[in-house]
């Protein structure tokens, strides 16, 4: 009986689940921005205006903390060792679908923060208190918007083991990979000091780790940036042919690669998707957290932080790898299209390649640092996420032994990650994020009106001059009950002054 090769069978598996998607993600992100009227593009001064509010009230975080919160799950490894991925088994041509899907698909992260914010709660759990946070997400638009609390249920169960048991392991495994490469490290060495660091970090509880993401995200994202635009420029006589590869391999028209053009859609809306986060809901729990006087402007910062990542961190990513020459392309049956560096794999070896084309002996070690740092910050987001899927699980009930091992299970996947097979890693990875996508998916169709109404009230308080609040009774919304509470307290604060 023939071995089974479960690295090969898990990636057909994973590229069934989300080949359709890709359909799905930009039609829904194209019908949100039709109805919308190109939000993501009218309202990018309303993005950069509200980020620079504070939080309304007593509690919750303020929107720029919240923005860093989803950038911190969002700018991870996906921006770096993703990117390859895509223009591996896509060719350049799945960059510009990159873009695309972020520029579309953005709406989509717009109606998650909306939907997050309408029907997040006030929070009972006292770690979360003390940090000062609202909470909601999925789950709970889905039990509470939807009417549907056995879906909601199934959604946070399948959230808490992904993102507690499973979606970490691929983060580990490329920080193991980038550590071997630069450094030669065994890959036990960075699975301890990962874990160590993590341990440290989660038992200190939520308010440590608002703290060490809003510190490290923004210097990270902007030192990145930075380096890769002077990869970039440092290769800039090669930029005008290396926009022209991506477009016509993005359309078919290149002579070497027009045979995958396929593979370029899929590949690119695939690992745009996967990037920004944008239909799975990553992001909400980090969205409701926020206090802020309407829903709107929180999904206006969600879409901006796509902008962030998509546009900015993923096409620098891939824009320096092309000018620079350092990448292969996949024929999809064992071979290769275009073979630049024979042996080296598609992930953040190829981004160290195009530094050193900068910095000859430097690109190694500088990647192993940045996946660290941006893996560190991530793996610090999914036990956000798993622990906020728990919560809703728990509904109210203390919990102490559920909690405590979902710490464990989360430093044990951690350190498990780095040293089993990486394709099998990333296989299993996308399943489990592929089937929380097509559920969320399917419930941001059916909940397409009530953003829509929502969106609605925004604008209509924008026309006349006003800073838009919400009060969901007078748009005949049900369940919102964080925003009856505080608008019968302003009622009542009212009557006595």
């Amino acid at each position: 009986m023939p071995e089974i090769d479960w690295a090969e069978l898990l990636t057909t598996l994973a590229d069934g689940i989300w080949g359709p998607m890709a359909y799905v993600v930009l039609g829904l992100g194209l019908a949100y921005t039709i109805a919308m009227k190109g939000i993501q593009f009218r309202r990018i001064p309303d993005m950069i205006r509200q980020l620079r509010e504070h939080s309304e009230g007593e509690g919750g975080l303020s929107s720029f903390q919240a923005l860093v919160l989803a950038l911190g799950s969002r700018v991870g490894v996906g921006s770096i060792a993703g990117v390859a991925t895509a223009v591996g088994g896509g060719g350049p041509g799945a960059l510009l679908w990159m873009a695309v899907t972020g520029l579309v698909g953005c709406t989509v992260g717009y109606a998650e923060a909306t939907l997050a914010q309408v029907f997040k709660r006030h929070v009972e759990d006292e770690d979360r208190k003390k940090a000062g946070e609202d909470i909601g997400g999925m789950p709970y638009y889905i039990k509470y918007g939807l009417k549907l609390p056995k879906v909601a249920a199934l959604i946070a169960f399948l959230g808490l083991v992904g993102y507690g048991f499973m979606f970490p392991g691929f983060q580990v495994s490329t920080i193991a990979s980038s550590a071997q490469l630069a450094f030669g490290l065994p890959s036990w060495v960075p699975a301890v000091f990962v874990t160590a660091l993590i341990a440290l970090v989660i038992f200190g509880g939520t308010t440590r780790i608002v703290k060490v993401t809003q510190t490290l995200v923004p210097t990270l994202a902007i030192g990145y940036l930075v380096l890769a635009l002077a990869v970039i420029f440092a290769n800039l006589e090669s930029v005008p042919d290396a926009i022209k590869l991506i477009v016509n391999s993005a359309f078919g028209l290149d002579p070497v690669l027009g045979g995958i053009a396929g593979a370029a859609v899929a590949w690119g809306v695939r690992r745009a998707v996967f990037a920004s986060a944008n239909g799975i809901g990553e992001a909400t729990f980090a969205a409701a957290a926020a206090r802020t006087s309407h829903p709107g402007k929180q999904g206006l910062v969600q879409t901006f932080s796509i902008y962030i990542d998509v546009l900015l961190i993923c096409m620098a990513t891939g824009l320096m790898m092309v000018v620079s020459g350092q990448y292969n392309v996949s024929d999809g049956s064992g071979g290769h299209l275009v073979e630049n560096l024979p042996g080296v794999e598609a992930g953040p070896n190829w981004v160290q390649k195009s530094i050193d084309t900068l910095a000859p002996g430097w690109g190694a070690g500088f990647i192993a640092v940045a996946v660290f740092l941006f893996g560190f910050t991530c793996l610090l987001l999914y036990y956000y996420v798993a622990n906020s899927n728990l919560l809703f699980l728990l509904n109210g009930r203390k919990g102490p032994v559920p909690r405590l091992i979902l710490k464990v299970g989360t430093l044990a996947i951690v350190f498990v990650g780095s040293v089993v097979n990486a394709g099998i890693v990333w296989a299993i990875g996308d399943i489990g994020l592929g089937m929380i996508a097509w559920i969320n998916l399917a419930c941001l169709v059916l909940l397409f009106p009530m953003v829509y109404k929502v969106y609605r009230d925004f604008e209509q308080q924008k026309k006349q001059g006003l800073d838009p609040t919400f009060d969901p009774k007078s748009l005949g919304i049900e369940g919102a009950d964080f925003w009856e509470e505080s608008t019968a307290t302003a009622a009542t604060a009212d009557r006595k002054d």
